[in-house]
């Protein structure tokens, strides 16, 4: 399954909101430096969806905040 993800990195508040089914927009606290941001929000969408974070990789724009996430 493939979900799309807005990310808001710096943000002073963490949110998952569900845009649409596949659509998701995330607010981390972390900055995007040293790939912190993109860690975290692996982390929140792997809790969101219930599965082990290692099910959750990103496809497409790893220094982006437009992201391809796939979750197997």
């Amino acid at each position: 399954m493939y979900i799309k993800v807005r990310v808001t990195a710096g943000a002073k508040k963490e949110t998952v909101k569900v845009e649409s089914a596949d659509k998701l927009i995330i607010s981390v606290k972390e900055k995007a430096k040293e790939n912190q941001a993109n860690k975290r929000v692996l982390q929140l969408v792997a809790d969101h969806l219930k599965v082990p974070i290692k099910k959750v990789k990103i496809i497409n724009g790893h220094h982006s905040p437009s992201k391809l996430l796939e979750v197997l």
